[in-house]
């Protein structure tokens, strides 16, 4: 009887939204779980020689990269995030948006522009031997080493830690610290004592994005010359022409991410950190005055310059002198590749988002969670391993394929359908993040009424939640389409021959040492990704309002 009525329970929560959801879900997790098999299958021999030369020095390179920055970016994000909730001083309101704007320049940009600034025939050293009559040490602007990439992360990824830290100050912490300072606490001490222990669940957060970021990162080490993991996948697919140990590497450094997951998770463990009354409110900031509060503007004003303000104007010196020789018809080709190839993985993103969530959100129990978390997994897992895991599926279609038609060839794995699909496999928690989000907003209300009067559940969606989600899938479509456009090694790694995606070409000038002609693919990019910067800003704005 406990099995009649299991499956009568079933049949009455599966709905026609729930079989397209689960295959979804299914082809998401296919090159995730093509990568992982590998783990016990046996090595070729080209293994051994790549775990003893590549992979020990790659790892040991990856950790200190890794962990200096998350150490710069933790002191420099909390810094600022503290200095523009805390106190007032002038243009603090400039500056609460104003450090976001690195985000909308990607490191590799950042990493080109200052390597030519502070070469021997860059603005730096050039006006110092000009106008000073001043001969440096070339060997003091070394960018091109490890400093110089631990230098970059962290201008171009701190104001991940900057974002969710200010908001957790402004929102959650206002009554702890003004009791600090009531009982005599000092600037410093309420600092140390109270305010850095509480935002230590956005601090952990924030950090793990800027790891996930540095691990996923192709363009800053292979162009400062750093082994990385990264790094060594490329170069084992296509330096020893060894895509099984390419894999291999991959799904090493995929099970370091999830045991960085695991190790968040457990620190996290049987801790609260929220405020303990639901009537949390924001403080009321100091102000400064005098000496203070210019200290406070200048070194707002100092990180803003060096993190966007002085690199954007280099990318547009360079862009005047280039114009003529990148602006023509190729140009526009290229720009037509990359917002097509943009175009359609953030469309087929947010119908698979918005098909999920719904399915999710009708029958909310272990297995929704599950199905979400699955859909989502690519986003935490950097683009060179999807980009791997999704070429090992299509070479196994194109066998499959082959042995149909009795002829051997490369059916799929040389289409613009394979960097689709690795689009929307590393990018769809963007989308259904923000369907989700406003899923949650539009409440069950409307969705229960709507059943009651006898609609049902593909009707109710067509008529009532999909104009009031409107607003979430054009957020959830800009922000996917902007991290599409951005996307290097994907885009490197499964591309069809001959075809040019504006952080492909940006990344093949650099490489060529044609500087000057990267700056208007690269200004291109800034642009495009400033809108969802502004989206930020306005989605931690609603929230603290």
């Amino acid at each position: 009887m406990p099995n009649v009525r299991y499956i009568r329970d079933l049949r009455r929560q599966l709905h026609s939204w729930w079989f397209p959801s689960v295959i979804a879900a299914f082809i998401i997790l296919l090159p995730i779980l093509s990568i992982l098999i590998t783990i016990i299958q046996p090595a070729n021999e080209n293994w051994e020689h790549i775990r003893q030369y590549v992979l020990i020095e790659a790892i040991i390179q990856s950790t200190q990269l890794v962990l200096l920055t998350v150490l710069f970016t933790a002191v420099l994000g909390v810094s600022l995030a503290w200095l523009v909730t805390a106190y007032d001083f002038p243009m603090k309101r400039f500056f609460s948006w104003a450090l976001l704007l690195p985000l909308a320049v990607p490191p590799y940009i950042a990493a080109y522009t200052y390597s030519n600034m502070f070469s021997y025939t860059g603005i730096v050293q050039k006006t110092m031997r000009t106008y000073f009559n001043y001969s440096p040490d070339p060997s003091w602007f070394g960018v091109m080493s490890m400093r110089g990439a631990v230098m970059i992360f962290t201008l171009f990824l701190f104001p991940y830690v900057f974002l969710l830290t200010k908001s957790f100050f402004a929102r959650q912490s206002a009554s702890y610290i003004e009791n600090a300072r009531l009982l005599g606490r000092g600037p410093m001490g309420t600092f140390f004592t109270v305010a850095l222990p509480l935002c230590r669940p956005a601090l952990v957060g924030s950090l793990m994005l800027v790891m996930f970021e540095v691990l996923s990162d192709y363009g800053v080490v292979s162009y400062f010359g750093i082994q990385t993991i990264s790094t060594a996948i490329f170069n084992t697919w296509f330096g020893m022409y060894d895509v099984d140990s390419a894999v291999r590497l991959a799904s090493w450094l995929m099970i370091g991410i999830l045991g960085l997951f695991a190790l968040e998770h457990f620190l996290r463990s049987n801790r609260k950190y929220s405020a303990s009354t639901s009537k949390a409110r924001s403080f009321l900031p100091q102000r400064l005055r005098g000496g203070s509060a210019w200290i406070a503007w200048f070194a707002c004003t100092f990180v803003f310059a060096l993190s966007f303000l002085i690199p954007l104007l280099q990318l547009l010196v360079w862009a005047v002198w280039s114009f003529e020789s990148v602006w023509t018809s190729s140009f526009y080709m290229l720009m037509k590749n990359t917002f097509t190839v943009a175009a359609i993985a953030t469309a087929i993103i947010m119908v698979v988002s918005v098909v999920v969530a719904n399915s999710c959100r009708l029958q909310s129990n272990l297995f929704s969670n599950i199905l979400a978390k699955a859909v989502t997994s690519g986003y935490s897992i950097p683009g060179a391993v999807i980009a791997v895991g999704v070429l090992h599926v299509f070479i196994g279609l194109d066998h499959q394929i082959s042995s149909w038609r009795g002829e051997e060839g490369l059916w799929l794995s040389l289409s613009i359908a394979m960097l689709i699909f690795g689009y929307v496999v590393r990018f769809m928690a963007t989308g259904y993040n923000a369907v989700e989000a406003g899923y949650e907003k539009m409440g069950v209300s409307y969705l229960q009424a709507s059943r009651l009067l006898g609609l049902g559940i593909t009707r109710t969606f067509w008529r009532v939640d999909l104009p009031l989600l409107r607003r979430a899938l054009l957020t959830g479509g800009i922000l996917t389409f902007v991290e599409v456009l951005k996307e290097l090694p994907l885009a490197l790694l499964l591309r069809p021959f001959n075809f040019e995606t504006l952080a492909t070409k940006t990344y093949q000038y650099a490489s060529d040492e044609r500087i000057f002609e990267a700056s208007i693919p690269s200004l291109c990019i800034i642009a495009v990704s400033m809108l969802s910067v502004f989206i930020f800003h306005r989605i931690g704005e609603e929230k603290q309002g």
